[in-house]
């Protein structure tokens, strides 16, 4: 059961019968910070006392009095200047985690199925993936995760930067100073698509015949040339062939067939440029076809448009991302896009947005939500670079997290096979990264710090791993069986096992949180917290030792819950668990 949800439909149900309106989007419900001040607390009732001129203390009482929570709640209080605090009945918390024991999904109802299309990751062609890609990457993977056990239907989509001027340049530059039958070899490397891009990108800026030779290209390119073509496929399968061991690496879902980059829409765009030219919603201004808009004004503060057709008869990434919406409406028929992108991109976004409306492609029922992701920063508080200047790579980013837990696994046991500490290694080093992004709000820049990540204690990866392990080696020494577990109901004694039971029982409105906001870093925090209870509730309440079979029992029942919800949690996350550490 969501706890919050149905406190809210109760608090809701009696504020409709004492003032025959719906005030219902005041009120707020959230978990209470100590545990003084209860289990929840409802909010707003100052704020709806004024709207409604009735004293906050008698709207309170009115509240209690009519709300039916029946053994749900032990207590409710009202607390000043304007709070209801419930205490919940410890008899019904050991009830309801009785029923989730039973439960492969946790207590957690599958939803009414939507289809949500979640665009994420995002990286160029001939480019190596950096640090820059790392947050947009691990964030909306954990939300498709999140949102394909809520049982959506989710489709993952990798808008790959694969059309464009770039591939003008690299195909000009490739004829001039390299045998495209180069390309042929299939041991060339990423880096070397790269080390062509920045020359070509250096001649480009400073040599006008070779600018207008790579535009002809890109024209070229765009119209189907054979040549170009066959230069441009391979470029690209090197690119997607290196970013799929990264994705591999990093345990991400995403695979070869969620791509569907900027030249997926290549053919839809004549007809976008025609149809918006036929609504009326197009013109032609200085020989390009523009979309004016009146909400977004220039430097100057006139109202500028966007251009979807270059003179030269070029498309433009806002003509793309304009088929994009359309494709994604009409063909896959989304009840809600999600963005993960730049926050740099935020106007870019909205602008194909308003165009989309405008044109009939994007329903107002359709939810399009752009969830920005801040930057990854170094301790200099600017974008996080190597020495060298230059973005550092992702690649390189793994393979030194890789080495620095191998040195701390060695630390805490050099008795370990070779095998096994590549293993742990692996799984720390990714698990270690990934939670370190999440475990952030996606809307802040924040402060990348390799000593904080790897840490054994504190709100990182690590730590809720060896809980986990913990919790393992506890079953591994009971020599205890669910069947056994199944027999005997949980009884909820003390207060550490009170807090524990409660934890457990708010991971679904922690999950429909996350699924509804896009903020894995909740359910991060919600994972830490369960985490520390359960320690504190292993030192406090004796498991393996204790003579009471009962209490045994119930014990291990807590905490085989709590391994099973942080091994969920985690696996949420993209993050995987491990037996021993």
């Amino acid at each position: 059961m969501n706890i919050k949800t149905f406190l809210l439909q109760k608090i809701n149900q009696a504020l409709l019968f004492i003032t025959n309106k719906s005030v219902s989007n005041l009120i707020q419900i959230q978990q209470s910070t100590k545990s003084k001040f209860g289990d929840y607390q409802v909010n707003g009732l100052i704020t709806i006392s004024k709207k409604l001129h009735i004293p906050v203390e008698e709207l309170a009482k009115k509240i209690i009095e009519l709300i039916d929570l029946n053994d749900i709640a032990k207590t409710t209080k009202i607390e000043q200047p304007g709070f209801i605090n419930i205490f919940l009945n410890p008899k019904w918390v050991s009830h309801q985690i009785n029923n989730i024991f039973s439960e492969p999904r946790l207590g957690i109802a599958p939803v009414t199925p939507k289809t949500i299309v979640i665009d994420y990751s995002s990286p160029n062609i001939a480019k190596e993936m950096h640090v820059g890609h790392l947050r947009s990457t691990v964030i909306g993977d954990s939300v498709a995760r999140i949102l394909s056990f809520l049982g959506h239907n989710v489709i993952r989509v990798n808008h790959i930067g694969d059309w464009g001027t770039q591939f003008g340049m690299l195909i000009a530059y490739i004829e001039k100073n390299i045998q495209p039958e180069f390309l042929l070899n299939k041991s060339i490397q990423l880096s070397t698509l790269e080390y062509f891009y920045q020359e070509a990108k250096k001649i480009y800026d400073i040599d006008p015949d070779f600018a207008e030779l790579s535009r002809n290209y890109v024209l070229k390119l765009q119209k189907g040339d054979k040549y170009c073509c066959q230069i441009w496929k391979r470029l690209v399968d090197i690119s997607i062939s290196n970013n799929q061991n990264i994705y591999i690496r990093l345990n991400v879902t995403l695979k070869k067939r969620n791509i569907m980059g900027e030249s997926f829409y290549n053919n839809m765009l004549p007809n976008i440029i025609s149809d918006l030219k036929n609504k009326g919603l197009a013109i032609k201004s200085n020989g390009a076809i523009v979309v004016p808009l009146k909400n977004y004004n220039n430097k100057n503060g006139t109202p500028f448009g966007v251009i979807i057709q270059k003179k030269d008869g070029a498309y433009l990434y806002s003509t793309t991302d304009i088929a994009c919406i359309k494709y994604r409406c009409k063909i896959l028929h989304a009840d809600r896009i999600i963005y993960y992108i730049d926050s740099r991109q935020k106007q870019h976004i909205m602008q194909a947005q308003e165009i989309a409306h405008k044109a009939g492609y994007l329903d107002k029922s359709v939810l399009l939500e752009h969830h920005i992701c801040g930057m990854l920063l170094g301790t200099d508080k600017k974008p996080f670079k190597t020495r060298s200047g230059n973005a550092l790579k992702l690649k390189t980013l793994l393979d030194e997290a890789l080495k620095r837990a191998r040195l701390l696994i060695l630390s805490k046991n050099s008795n370990l096979k070779h095998a096994q500490i590549n293993k742990l290694a692996h799984i720390i080093s990714i698990g270690a990264i990934k939670y370190s992004e999440l475990s952030k709000n996606r809307i802040i820049n924040y402060i990348f710090d390799w000593n904080n990540m790897l840490k054994f204690e504190g709100n990182t990866a690590p730590y809720i791993q060896y809980a986990c392990t913990r919790i393992f080696s506890i079953f591994e020494r009971s020599k205890t069986i669910d069947s056994q577990l199944k027999q005997n109901n949980i009884q909820l004694e003390t207060q550490e096992e009170k807090l524990l039971a409660i934890c457990l029982l708010q991971f679904e409105e922690t999950i429909t949180t996350v699924a509804n906001q896009g903020t894995p870093h909740i359910l991060c925090s919600y994972l830490y917290k369960l985490s520390m209870l359960f320690s504190s509730f292993y030192e406090n309440c004796p498991i393996i030792k204790i003579t009471n079979i009962h209490i045994k029992y119930s014990r291990l029942k807590l905490a085989s819950i709590t391994v099973r919800i942080l091994k969920k949690g985690l696996n949420l996350l993209g993050i995987k668990t491990i037996r021993h550490m």
